[in-house]
């Protein structure tokens, strides 16, 4: 039998240490049967102790996310009660002087989350942060609305939104001036620094525990009240079906549409109540291959003319629509094209205004299409460009309406300043109702916007990796040797964001702007271990057929060069 190294005796030190201050049997199970397998020698139970034990989960804007394990680079109780201890640490730093700080915390129905809430609300309050658990599992939008809401100094969301079954996570956002939006930088890393401190000098136990409260249920009264305002009372009720893919949105979307007039929709029973095991999907993401398909059958059956699907958290929103061309019956419309219909929307309904005048913001991130630009300047509409990520697009000065092409939509910035998949499906939802009422189709509405606005196409290629360096070559190797043309469109200009561009704070992005129009964006994931290719191209001249047919070749030979260059 062979001994353990010299470093793996440490190791086994340290996760030892990890136990004892566990407080979930389950991981301290888990952990015990790795270390006893390290100590007999077993290389693979060494390398896990390395992969847990010798880096952290990194706390960054997006909060942590990562598996449900233990160790300080998985998401367990250990990881949360150092967070929570923190972010407390953080809040009180930053306190007027005599002022108590004060957080709200949601969480959604994923394994352990109300574990983590609670033990997150117990361990601020205990450190002298005022602490307002909301009364049960609720979708991230309740959460945001309930920051600004309540008037509170930060807020958390217990919530890994559409990741695998194992995973979790840990959202953080702020209150005051930043008006209930996700953190950016600096606050990442002061509050990074004092979770690093919390676990350098104190262990799970000895973090005291306070009482705190729970929000009333007014709050989610106050949530839906104002979402139902983002519609105008139904000229008609399309016949729709609705998913929760599992999560969380239903119950609140339910009361939401209700309260705004529209019947109820026909759900997809067996999505629509909370299970962390997510049994019927096997990535709990509507952009997923396979997601809706329990969503397009139910559809068929009832004759539905849209189908709504929230993902798991009720973040984001993905849509629909009946296409005879389709296999299934019905067509998932991308990112982008409800982010341009619902942008499209906004910028009417600002001019519409009785005397606003054409004033405000339409948003979105750099990897969403630019079709945006194009409804905001025929609107005399401000418009802005902003790193990915809705801690960004939230943050846009007079923002009316942002999405990203991620399925992400912040439709009423006056009252959730994130992305909000029951505010956005109800935007759609009376979008369509307007529709149907002039005897028109959301398909009809696509053209109408290429007509208009010219055709913007777009498509995304997602490189899954297992080694994350290799990420880091291929970014360096395009910056290293910079293509001057991808299959026969030639390159006019690379813009790299390393060190900003612009109004852009830094990031590890290039832009690639090409001949005729087209863009390529590269970036890494901010979330998963994938390298992202956005690319988008227009056409602008000819029938609305002749448009889309010259938007779609230049986004297919875009596709085709850049799968060639990136491997």
């Amino acid at each position: 039998m062979s001994q353990p190294n010299p470093v793996d005796a440490e190791r086994v030190a340290i996760a030892e240490a990890w136990i004892a201050q566990d407080p979930d049997p389950e991981t301290r199970a888990e952990l015990a049967a790795i270390v006893e397998a390290a100590r007999e020698g077993d290389a693979a139970a060494s390398a896990d102790l390395a992969d847990r034990f010798d880096t952290r989960l990194a706390f960054g804007t997006a909060g942590l996310r990562g598996e449900i394990a233990a160790g300080p680079n998985r998401m367990n109780r250990v990881l949360v009660s150092q967070a929570a201890a923190g972010l407390a640490g953080y809040l009180l730093e930053h306190a007027e002087p005599g002022a108590t700080p004060s957080v709200v915390i949601g969480y959604d129905g994923r394994k352990n989350s109300a574990v983590f809430a609670r033990d997150s609300a117990a361990i601020m309050a205990g450190a002298g942060v005022r602490a307002v658990l909301l009364p049960h599992m609720l979708p991230t939008p309740v959460l945001a609305f309930a920051v600004r809401h309540l008037g509170t100094s930060a807020g958390v969301m217990v919530t890994a939104s559409h990741n695998p079954p194992n995973d979790n996570g840990y959202k953080v956002y702020l209150g005051g001036a930043h008006h209930g939006s996700q953190i950016v930088a600096p606050a990442d890393a002061e509050i990074a620094a004092h979770i690093l401190r919390v676990a350098e000098s104190t262990t799970v136990p000895e973090l005291a525990r306070g009482d705190f409260e729970t929000a009333p249920e007014s709050v989610i009264d106050e949530y839906v009240r104002q979402t139902a305002l983002v519609a105008d009372p139904p000229a008609a009720q399309p016949r729709v079906v609705y998913t929760a893919m599992h999560g969380v949105g239903w119950e609140t979307a339910a009361r939401v549409l209700a309260v705004a007039g529209f019947d109820a929709p026909v759900v997809v029973a067996d999505q629509i109540s909370p299970d962390p095991a997510f049994p019927t999907v096997a990535f709990p993401n509507p952009e997923e291959p396979g997601a809706m398909d329990l969503s397009f059958a139910r559809a068929r059956q009832a004759g539905a003319e849209l189908v709504i699907a929230n993902d798991p958290d009720a973040d984001r929103l993905a849509i629909a629509i009946p296409d005879h061309a389709s296999p299934e019956g019905y067509r998932r419309l991308t990112g982008n094209e409800v982010g341009l219909l619902l942008g499209w929307r906004a910028a009417r309904r600002v001019m519409a205004a009785p005397g606003a005048g054409l004033h405000g913001t339409l948003a979105c991130s750099i990897v969403s299409s630019p079709g945006l630009e194009a409804v905001a300047r025929v609107h005399g509409l401000d418009f802005q460009a902003t790193l990915t990520g809705f801690k960004w697009i939230s943050r846009a000065p007079d923002l009316v309406f942002g999405f990203e092409e991620a399925l992400g939509y912040l439709v009423n910035p006056e009252t959730v300043r994130d992305k909000d998949g029951i505010s956005a499906a109800l935007a759609f939802l009376s979008l369509a109702a307007e529709l149907k009422a002039r005897g028109t189709s959301v398909a009809d509405h696509l053209d109408e916007f290429v007509e208009r606005f010219g055709c913007f196409a777009s498509a995304q290629i997602s490189l899954r990796v297992t080694d994350l360096s290799r990420i880091g070559e291929i970014m360096a190797s395009l910056r290293a040797r910079p293509p001057a043309e991808i299959d026969g469109i030639r390159v006019e200009r690379i813009e790299d964001l390393t060190h900003g561009f612009g109004a852009l704070p830094p990031s590890d992005v290039l832009r690639i702007v090409l001949e005729g129009g087209g863009r390529v964006m590269v970036r890494p994931s901010g979330t998963e271990p994938k390298l992202k290719v956005y690319i988008d191209a227009v056409g602008a001249e000819g029938t609305v057929a002749e448009r889309r047919a010259a938007a779609s070749d230049a986004v297919a030979r875009l596709e085709a060069g850049m799968r060639e260059l990136i491997g």
